[in-house]
């Protein structure tokens, strides 16, 4: 199966039948080997190769060598229990519509999938963590910090694969490399939060309705923003 064109509106739940897009969609892979298949910001090649047994995604070179895994890091809440009271609130149209969108290519990312010493990934530690709880503008800022060598919750999980990170250089290089520009202001130096950032103090989930509207109206138009990103970029290398 070898993907040309990207479909920034492929449902990734399409091809997974009923299982983790993450892992089942084959859509996926190959959209994620297409896209982050390509130069690094020194210049050299990144080539992702998905046929390694036991390995999602694989990169072996004089960079070193990389077990990559998807992840989806648009976090609706659909099905959290502490969040239906407020789910309940959004007209069903409107959650399908986010939920849906969430599942399009522009709400996946790549981390490095390999356990080190029996310690946590970053798909998990971000998960985990009740200062993040799976939301990607906080694990942006974490990356952020990570690159100016300043403490996050997810500190130790980034530094454990520094080898990856220090690929991209520092995190405009990051940014650029997986069309995140439209999450950061234009110098790099700020994260665009979903809601607003007090630091990593409050529960970072959605207390109520408005809140959550919020966080929805900004992860929505972050999505379609970085689709249109990969679909530019799509048609460049075609």
């Amino acid at each position: 199966m070898e993907i040309k064109r990207i479909d920034i509106t492929f449902d990734t739940r399409s091809d997974s039948k009923g299982k983790d897009p993450d892992s089942a969609s084959k859509t996926l892979k190959q959209y994620h080997k297409l896209l982050w298949s390509k130069p690094l910001p020194g210049g050299k090649l990144f080539r992702l190769d998905d046929k390694r047994s036991g390995s999602y995604l694989y990169h072996k070179s004089e960079l070193g060598e990389f077990f990559l895994s998807s992840d989806s890091v648009i976090h609706t809440y659909f099905r959290w229990p502490k969040t239906q009271h407020i789910i309940a609130q959004v007209p069903k149209d409107v959650m399908n519509y986010f939920y849906t969108l969430a599942w399009t290519v522009g709400g996946f990312m790549v981390f490095p999938g390999n356990s080190i010493n029996r310690k946590h990934t970053m798909n998990q530690a971000r998960g985990i963590n009740k200062r993040i709880n799976d939301r990607f503008d906080l694990t942006m800022e974490c990356i952020r910090m990570y690159y100016q060598d300043e403490t996050s919750p997810l500190f130790e999980a980034i530094k454990r694969y520094d080898d990856f990170f220090s690929l991209f250089v520092d995190f405009k290089g990051y940014c650029e490399f997986f069309m995140l520009q439209d999450l950061v202001n234009d110098d790099y130096t700020r994260v665009n939060f979903f809601l607003p950032f007090e630091g990593f103090i409050s529960n970072p989930i959605p207390r109520d309705l408005d809140e959550y509207n919020v966080y929805m109206k900004n992860n929505i138009d972050f999505i379609k923003k970085r689709n249109q990103r990969i679909d530019a970029y799509n048609k460049q290398i075609m």
